[in-house]
């Protein structure tokens, strides 16, 4: 067939452009084809808004079969419900975490009784924190006990928890008769009592109240010192008053686990020779019930530095021993004349420290610290001892040595000036900019800084709740942990929920912004996290880790740190971990082989940050119950 218009046939055009072809390089036009296919379902994609599952390319080149979610939450099951799967892993893990013995299910790593034994037990030296070497890390899994219930949503909490999740009866037999806690078949109660308040925690507080405003604001943080099972703190929280109880490990079993399975903020911790963990002017009141304390040895130290947390204007409540020694002595089984001594020697530090003392009402006492030290450093010239310190750092406060100085608080210009500056009352002082910062302190921190900051956490935590719906859920958690808090904003955000969050400024952060939190009416500590924290396991409903990994890179090792957290979190408890892509993708290498669920999610302002979230839950598993027969034929 001829073509018309006098054209050649198809098959001499054929032969007269071979050579053509030949010279023609198909290789970009076939990667440009490929890249505008590429780009034109990236397109649609992004218009339809789906949820889609891509294979992670990292920094060096290599891909990897992680699965990331973009455009849509991960499909994570976040509700309590124990149902035990097992992760079904995308990335092959490199090695699989074992189940510790069950021996080990409430192991506190650097408050372990065996270890202590090796420290002197002078001044309680013993109690304090002893963390393991390296080579004595666990590198397994701590199982929840045989029988482990997720406990009871706020506020039930608060007065029940399950025998099963922390089975010790010695403090129902030791304090049977103060109220404390008692047994109800599978439950424990929780009465309210305590040593010095047998009519309940909320009437001895109606007691405090008659004495110093609890009702006006002015009082947002307290410090429980020897909490026992933290009732005081429990019942202050029903009046925007947020407590930080600790006691140490001791002879009473697990009365700081029984304060957390009730969800009420609460550590392990001692007063023997380090400050405790908290910057200078934390707290609004400090308390003491028979807390056992010897307040008035050591030359007053212990006082001293309740003085250094306590801020300017703050209270210090004593009950119990020595108070109200003329009618209680012979209950004590303690002479008059020992009695009357011991209170002498508190009320004499407590001069020297120049506190106020305020009433002493049956058996309670309340001391004020002074707003500013302007007549304090005046009588240094009559009071000798103890003399202000000298170029301490008044915030230093991990592994840091007890003195017996007084802390000198920030000068003032005149006799009414509150040093530091006077704190708005609750709830302004939650979003109000905080003294430090308004003075220049930390380095670098503006006004406007903090309050950008504020906003961002406002929009990042919206953005965790269409991630994991859970979040917005009544009752799903309580105790959260914040392990790179920087001004507390994660804390702030989340403060209209049925939640507190301890916020932890790390010990490797550049800045030291734990002063910044407790101006703003929140709670927290320093902490290093490659060691343990001073807990039990299980503690926490959901972890936050902010960069936390970044920041501790070439410090310790991500499987101590992630074995860490995997022992303070709950079964079916929540992690959200927010890094650089690259981190994430190692992280979760290492946690598909710690029973943990996970996902990695876009960042709140799309798939193209590098930054992103790892989202887990971890899966509901215990130890093997020892009265049943199990699979094997073992007991």
């Amino acid at each position: 067939m001829r073509m018309g218009g006098g054209a050649k046939p198809y098959s001499d055009v054929w032969k007269l452009c071979q050579p053509c072809w030949k010279r023609i390089n198909f290789v970009p036009l076939v990667l440009v084809a490929m890249l505008c296919s590429a780009s034109y379902l990236l397109g649609i994609w992004q218009h339809i808004g789906g949820a889609t599952v891509l294979t992670a390319i990292s920094c060096d080149g290599k891909a990897t079969d992680a699965s990331i979610v973009v455009g849509g939450a991960p499909t994570l099951d976040f509700a309590a419900h124990h149902a035990a799967d097992e992760s079904d892993a995308a990335i092959p893990a490199a090695r699989e975490f074992t189940a510790c013995d069950a021996k080990y299910s409430e192991y506190t790593p650097c408050e372990d009784r065996d270890r202590s034994l090796r420290f002197d037990r002078d001044r309680l030296i013993y109690r304090e924190r002893h963390c393991p070497e390296k080579g004595e890390l666990l590198k397994c899994l701590v199982p929840a006990p045989a029988g482990y219930r997720n406990p009871f949503p706020w506020p039930a909490s608060r007065d029940a928890s399950w025998f099963a999740n922390v089975p010790h009866k010695e403090l129902t037999v030791e304090k049977a008769v103060q109220n404390w806690i008692r047994v109800d078949r599978d439950k424990f109660l929780f009465p309210g009592g305590g040593t010095m308040f047998p009519d309940g925690a909320d009437a001895y507080i109606d007691d405090i109240d008659r004495l110093i405003p609890l009702r006006d604001g002015s009082v947002r943080t307290a410090i429980d010192t020897g909490c026992g099972v933290a009732s005081w703190g429990a019942y202050l929280i029903s009046r925007n008053i947020l407590t930080m109880s600790f006691a140490p490990r001791d002879s009473h079993e697990a009365q700081v686990q029984f304060a957390l399975e009730r969800g009420v903020p609460a550590m392990i911790g001692v007063l023997a020779s380090n400050r405790l963990p908290y910057p200078s002017r934390a707290f609004d009141m400090a308390h003491c019930s028979r807390c056992l304390i010897p307040w008035h040895l050591y030359d007053g130290q212990y006082l001293i530095e309740v003085d250094r947390v306590l801020r300017p204007g703050g209270y210090w409540i004593l009950s119990g021993p020595p108070i109200n020694w003329k009618r209680q002595w012979k209950g004590w089984k303690r002479t008059e004349a020992d009695l009357s001594a011991e209170q002498s020697a508190i009320e004499a530090v407590a001069r020297s420290l120049c506190w106020k003392k305020l009433r002493e009402k049956g058996d309670i006492a309340v001391w004020q610290k002074p707003t500013n030290h302007i007549h304090c450093k005046a009588s240094r010239k009559v009071i000798k001892s103890p003399q202000f310190c000298q170029g301490q750092n008044p915030d230093a406060a991990w592994y840091t040595k007890m003195e017996t100085c007084i802390t000198p608080l920030p000068e003032v210009t005149g006799i009414r000036e509150v040093a530091g500056g006077e704190l708005k009352k609750w709830p302004e002082r939650l979003t109000a900019v905080p003294p430090r910062i308004a003075s220049g302190s930390p380095d670098g921190v503006t006004p406007e800084t903090f309050r950008q900051d504020t906003e961002l956490w406002k929009k990042r935590l919206g953005y965790y709740r269409t991630v994991i719906n859970q979040l917005g859920q009544k009752g799903r958690y309580r105790n959260l942990l914040d392990m790179n808090a920087k001004f507390g904003g994660f804390a702030a955000a989340l403060i209209d929920d049925p939640v507190w969050v301890m916020n932890v400024v790390p010990t490797a952060a550049n800045t030291n912004t734990l002063g910044v939190i407790y101006e703003r009416g929140l709670i927290g500590t320093y902490q290093d996290w490659c060691e343990a924290m001073s807990t039990y396991p299980r503690t926490y409903d959901l972890l936050h880790a902010d960069w936390v990994f970044s920041l501790y890179k070439g410090r310790c090792e991500m499987e101590d740190i992630l074995l860490e957290m995997d022992r303070i979190l709950r079964p079916e408890g929540t992690v959200i971990v927010r890094d650089d892509v690259d981190v994430l993708l190692k992280i979760k290498s290492v946690t598909d082989g710690m029973r943990w669920d996970s996902q990695i999610a876009d960042h709140e302002d799309g798939p193209h940050q590098r930054e992103k979230l790892l989202v887990v839950v971890k899966t509901y598993w215990t130890a093997p119950d020892q009265n049943q027969e199990q699979p094997n034929g073992s007991a």
